[in-house]
């Protein structure tokens, strides 16, 4: 709880500069690189990330990483930031709240679509239309297979649960019984 707070607040202070200077997009692409190379080199993360090294060193190293990238100097700074006050390992959660936040400002609802089945790619289309006309946002759908809802679909949008599974049904019917 307490990391998503800390990450919540550095992902709200660079989407706020990227929103003044107009670059907030780019912000939130340099960050998802970003997080996705710290992902992905298990080395690197370990390094930068370990307080055994004095802060210079990791300091160096990012530096060196972040040389070779075409990185922003204010994302460039941010992840210094990040770095020097020991928040680098929050960059998977950072970038998922600033992501979130660009989806606010740019009218994109997410959606997790939970069906028993693989769905046709018409039927896909069609759904994630009729949600859009719904709520009047442009849809990112997730699509997860829960065999154990039997049939049907359930559509999560926010707080907004929308269950047509005939699992609900048959719960439905027990309880009025």
């Amino acid at each position: 709880m307490i990391g998503s707070k800390v990450s919540k607040r550095y992902a709200r202070a660079l989407f706020s500069i990227g929103r003044e200077d107009g670059n907030y997009d780019r912000y939130g692409k340099e960050l998802s690189e970003f997080a996705e190379f710290f992902a992905k080199n298990r080395d690197f993360r370990e390094v930068i990330s370990n307080p055994v090294f004095t802060l210079e060193e990791r300091k160096n190293i990012l530096k060196v990483v972040l040389e070779r990238s075409d990185f922003s100097d204010i994302v460039k700074n941010f992840l210094n930031l990040l770095l020097e006050k020991d928040r680098i390992s929050e960059i998977e959660a950072i970038k998922e709240h600033y992501s979130l936040l660009t989806d606010e400002v740019s009218n994109i609802a997410r959606a997790e679509i939970i069906t028993a089945m693989d769905l046709k790619q018409e039927v896909k289309d069609r759904l994630i239309s009729a949600l859009e006309k719904m709520t009047s946002k442009k849809i990112k759908a997730s699509i997860k297979k829960d065999p154990d809802i039997i049939g049907g679909v359930v559509v999560k949008i926010g707080d907004l649960v929308l269950d047509g599974s005939v699992k609900a049904q048959i719960r439905g019917l027990v309880e009025s019984f």
